[in-house]
């Protein structure tokens, strides 16, 4: 294997050679899988809750109620959305 270079494009660089071999690419990716070879992808992890602020934290109002029906409570959440990094700066 070659260092820095990935699966896409070592596949595109030796597909001259893997058709002589009758290896396609689903097998080609096979083989690094089988031996341990392939890299994992770092998970992306977003904190999104911060409790330790000054603002007024709501008590939970839903703790003693029975839901019975629907539309008989409703609620709201936010949504983090990440900031783009900036290509400049990266």
């Amino acid at each position: 294997m070659m260092p820095c270079v990935g699966g896409r494009k070592m596949y595109y660089l030796l597909q001259a050679q893997l058709e002589g071999l009758s290896i396609g690419r689903d097998k080609f990716f096979a083989i690094p899988k089988a031996n341990h070879l392939l890299i994992v992808p770092k998970r992306t992890y977003h904190v999104t809750t911060n409790s330790m602020h000054r603002f007024k934290k709501h008590d939970n109002l839903l703790i003693n109620i029975t839901i019975e029906r629907p539309n008989q409570v409703w609620v709201a959440d936010i949504t983090y959305i990440g900031k783009k990094p900036n290509p400049i700066l990266v």
